[in-house]
């Protein structure tokens, strides 16, 4: 064993690093994955930059960490940056060694897990500094759709660097040890006067919250990777094999009676839609993906009957779950993803429409609203609905209809499927009427309840086959796991083409 490579950058700067609370890449690759599993690749690799600075600074390794190991007995493919050796830069042999195991994990049929904490380029190697970057850029390309591919953000990431992440299919922050920017506090400060510290700029919170470009926040780097593994637990190790199945103790026909009362009464009253999803799902355990942002959409990892789904779900309790911007796009990208790796999806609907104003309007939901849209379309795996409550206009259509290809669409007693809720298509229908009514008030109460019993009920889209069955809510669970075994031999395939020019 080599020493020298064990240490990374020396035992000073590893002593550092723990004080600041953080772990080594060594101590991260072994704690991700199984028990004395991983073997790593090229461990001797040395840079080859002749800069007279670092002519006597000849680190093997140099400064990442990779191979191969375990998670949960599974194979997967891991480097971690090292930041102790010249702050984790990334040069021409270690962006090499980077490719070599993408290259591998697509050739294996294994996720690809990616702990950085760097620097950022080198900047005494100049143009083969970048150069690594675009070819580490270019494997998450073609590998996306392909393998699984993780993020976790365990120190800096700036610059160039953070568009790897960007292209991965899930990013991992650490609160208060790691940040992301494309420009640091410093040149924003010269350029546009802006007064901002790392932490606000690009802080797991802010892109947790703010940006949506983080999906999850860990307290400390265990938290972080111990997180990394769970996920890995939903899915399968690539694009042609199914997600791994579990034993589940949770009975498939439990019925859970409190679902039967939780809608209420008044359609306007919030209630929260993580209350129905845990009273359905194994073992009430849902993994919620980018739970800080776009909160009025839920999306997430479950399980029914042991098979992993993923889950997209209206949130009444944030914005009455309307779609906006935000919303949409965080459901399209979770649904592309589910659809590439062959995980079944559930929807729970309650969406009043598209939030309105010209925010919104100038922001572009139109065009966003559309790759929502899009991407249930697209999808060809498994695909299940619950109407619970709400199910109006475009958002209905949206929000995995059967117009668009999905397989079973229930419905409670309480939805209302409809152009818009009761209220305004009366005030819109009947507007002179009413105003000229003796009893404007009793007469508009008349032609609401009248419209809800012909038009926002869920037995008039019944009859159309629509809704493939109205269910008591209690029966929604093993309702679903029995759609859901009728359609574990589902093939489905679209047009043949390069690929679709989804609205971005």
């Amino acid at each position: 064993m080599n020493r020298t490579a064990e240490l990374g950058g020396g035992q000073q700067r590893l002593d550092k690093q723990r004080a600041e609370g953080k772990m080594t890449a060594r101590e991260r690759i072994a704690f991700l994955v199984d028990r004395d599993s991983f073997e790593e690749i090229d461990k001797f690799v040395t840079h080859r930059c002749t800069d007279f600075s670092m002519a006597e600074q000849v680190v093997p390794g140099d400064g990442v960490v990779c191979g191969y190991g375990r998670i949960n007995g599974r194979l997967a493919y891991a480097f971690a940056q090292d930041f102790t050796v010249f702050g984790g830069s990334l040069s021409e042999t270690n962006a090499a060694k980077i490719v070599k195991i993408m290259d591998l994990a697509v050739k294996m049929g294994a996720p690809v897990i990616g702990l950085n904490d760097s620097g950022g380029a080198r900047i005494q190697e100049g143009v083969v500094s970048l150069g690594g970057y675009a070819d580490i850029f270019l494997r998450n390309t073609l590998a996306s759709g392909v393998v699984p591919q993780i993020s976790a953000i365990m120190g800096p990431c700036a610059g160039g660097a953070v568009y790897s992440p960007a292209i991965t299919d899930f990013t991992v922050m650490v609160k208060n040890t790691s940040y992301m920017f494309v420009t640091g506090p410093d040149v924003i400060r010269t350029v546009t006067h802006e007064q901002v510290t790392k932490e606000e700029l690009g802080g797991a919170m802010t892109h947790n919250e703010r940006s949506g470009v983080a999906h999850f926040a860990a307290e400390n780097d265990q938290a972080c990777l111990l997180l990394i593994r769970e996920l890995l637990s939903f899915m399968p190790g690539n694009n042609v094999d199914d997600p791994p199945r579990v034993e589940s103790v949770d009975p498939p026909d439990r019925a859970a009676d409190t679902l039967d009362t939780i809608v209420p009464a008044s359609p306007n009253q919030p209630y929260d839609m993580l209350d129905v999803i845990r009273a359905i799902v194994d073992e009430g355990y849902f993994l919620e993906v980018h739970q800080h942002f776009a909160r009025n959409i839920l999306v997430g990892f479950a399980r029914l009957a042991g098979c992993p789904i993923g889950i997209v779900a209206n949130q009444p309790a944030h914005l009455a779950g309307t779609l906006d911007i935000d919303a949409s796009v965080k459901g399209a990208r979770f649904v592309r993803f589910c659809d590439a790796f062959n995980i079944l999806l559930v929807t729970f609907e309650d969406v009043p429409g598209f939030l309105p104003g010209t925010v919104q309007e100038y922001g572009g939901i139109i065009r966003h609203g559309a790759k929502l849209l899009f991407a249930f379309a697209e999808a060809t795996v498994p695909k299940l609905t619950v109407i619970t409550r709400k199910a109006y206009g475009g958002a209905y259509c949206v929000m995995s209809s059967k117009h668009i290809r999905t397989d079973a669409n229930f419905a409670w007693p309480t939805a209302e499927i409809a152009v818009m809720g009761a209220e305004g298509a009366v005030n819109i229908l009947y507007k002179r009427e009413i105003e000229s009514a003796a009893d404007p008030t009793a007469a508009r109460a008349a032609r609401i309840a009248e419209y809800r019993e012909k038009f926002a009920n869920p037995y008039v889209a019944a009859q159309r086959g629509f809704v493939d069955e109205v269910i008591l809510p209690r029966h929604t669970r093993a309702r679903l796991i029995a759609a859901l075994s009728a359609l574990d031999t589902k093939r489905d395939r679209n047009p043949p083409k390069k690929h679709g020019n989804i609205p971005l």
